[in-house]
């Protein structure tokens, strides 16, 4: 399908009616022109009465059941290699706020670095995302104030994927559901030649979190061992884990200790679905 859009848009959504309507706005009056698909990941039968007005234009895909924010987006992924023309695809959660530039100034900062298959805005946290070998994703200073910078995984509150790097190295994993798609996908893009960078000043908003505490320790830490026992090895799964042992003790007395998301339940459920290799959508033991 060949459009007038600049970039394509894939908007993952869940229940959010209240939020899902601005960011497609958002998105619809970028300075540069876009073509946007959202995915509704099994809202409520009320949400999906009302998701047409509120999306407008939007191509909209109604997937039935919640996949998930990886398995989500690789429905909307999959629209547009097949169907769409454009170079990039941005792809946001369902309250995303971009800048009314934030795209038109990716899109220059990543003209000419042809190397380069994924990116992602800026959060405004003062921070360079990374992956370590032992510890999974983490922070680290930045090196710039403004423009390109090199990173190690794409922020996913806005990303942006090359299409020839997804033609080659694939979509998400959909064993991760929700949490470290991004960086697991970064990782097999590094390996193909692929670098991944981060647009300090073209800077977007992400109001808020939907997901319980418990669910989101649950994915980030089940989901980060996954990643470094299948990129990196097992004992550094293995030292991952440990830390997250002693870091239950230690949060219990010490709060600083906790790191975010404390839910040593969330944990506990993490390592055990690990250990069992069993991935995907959280079970039902795991409270929303």
């Amino acid at each position: 399908m060949r459009t007038d859009a600049v970039i394509s848009v894939v908007i993952i959504h869940r229940d959010r009616p209240d939020a899902v309507g601005r960011t497609v706005e958002a998105f619809r009056d970028q300075t540069v022109p876009t073509s946007i698909i959202v995915v509704d990941n099994g809202s409520a039968p009320e949400t999906e009465a009302m998701l047409s007005s509120l999306v407008g234009h939007a191509e909209l895909i109604m997937t039935g059941v919640n996949l998930g924010f990886g398995p989500g987006g690789n429905v909307g992924l999959r629209r547009w290699l097949q169907q769409h023309d454009t170079e990039w695809v941005a792809i946001a959660p369902h309250d995303a706020l971009p800048d009314h530039d934030t795209l038109e100034v990716m899109l220059g900062e990543l003209e000419g670095r042809d190397h380069v298959g994924l990116a992602s805005a800026d959060v405004g946290d003062d921070a360079l995302p990374v992956i370590d070998p032992y510890l999974g994703t983490i922070d680290a200073p930045p090196m710039v104030e403004s423009g390109f910078e090199y990173s190690g995984y794409p922020h996913g509150t806005l990303m942006l994927v090359r299409r020839a790097c997804a033609e080659q190295v694939g979509i998400f994993d959909e064993r991760y559901f929700a949490y470290c798609e991004e960086s697991e996908l970064a990782l097999r893009a590094e390996t193909a030649g692929w670098r991944c960078g981060l647009i300090r000043g073209a800077m977007v908003r992400n109001p808020g979190m939907s997901a319980s505490i418990e669910r989101v320790a649950y994915l980030q830490l089940r989901n980060t061992l996954l990643m470094l026992r299948e990129h990196f090895g097992r004992r550094h799964a293995m030292f991952r884990m440990g830390v997250a042992l002693i870091q239950l003790p230690m949060g219990m007395v010490h709060a600083p200790a906790r790191g975010l998301h404390w839910s040593p339940r969330g944990r506990l459920l993490a390592i055990r679905d690990h250990l069992r290799k069993r991935y995907g959508p959280p079970p039902d033991d795991v409270r929303l």
